[in-house]
């Protein structure tokens, strides 16, 4: 196969390949669609939006989770970001050298590290998140309201399941 397959062409090797094995094909091809979405979305907006300010989709996730919430010890950005802490502590230390991110210990106990984005990780926030969310309103645009509402919610119901998960 010299092309890389598109989406009906992936879901029926899926098929070919897991229906004779007696397993839930349907959740498995739910599943694959909620990776092949993320993916695509992933490469889409990195390309778009991310890539003219030279800023990688990980390097993206740290500072947006850092912004919203204004600051984040590193445990929690990491896995706000689903990323482990080996890979936040070389996205920080590229975001710091770019000067939009610093670190800073807190005053309660100094072994703990709080990440805050700089006045200009601030301004570059404000400047390319607009423009993400100009690509998700593009990337959701074919969908109804009430689609958009009920893929919401099914999306925030795995991830409720997958905490409850965890949790165990």
């Amino acid at each position: 196969m010299d092309d890389l397959p598109d989406l009906v062409e992936s879901e029926q090797a899926m098929r070919r390949h897991v229906e004779s094995l007696g397993l839930d094909f349907p959740a498995g091809l739910a599943v694959s669609s909620i990776y092949r979405a993320a993916n695509a979305v992933r490469a889409y907006a990195s390309n778009e939006v991310l890539r003219p300010y030279d800023l990688t989709w990980t390097g993206f996730v740290v500072m947006w989770v850092v912004w919203i919430f204004d600051g984040m010890e590193t445990r929690h950005a990491a896995e706000a970001s689903a990323i482990s802490k080996a890979t936040l502590t070389g996205v920080v230390k590229t975001l710091e050298a770019r000067g939009w991110i610093r670190k800073q210990g807190r005053a309660d106990d100094r072994r703990l590290v709080e990440l805050h984005l700089t006045d200009d990780g601030r301004r570059l926030m404000e400047e390319v998140y607009p423009r993400f969310n100009a690509v998700e309103s593009r990337l959701v645009a074919g969908l109804s309201g009430r689609g958009m509402s009920d893929m919401t919610e099914s999306l925030r119901e795995i991830v409720r399941t997958v905490e409850k998960s965890q949790l165990r």
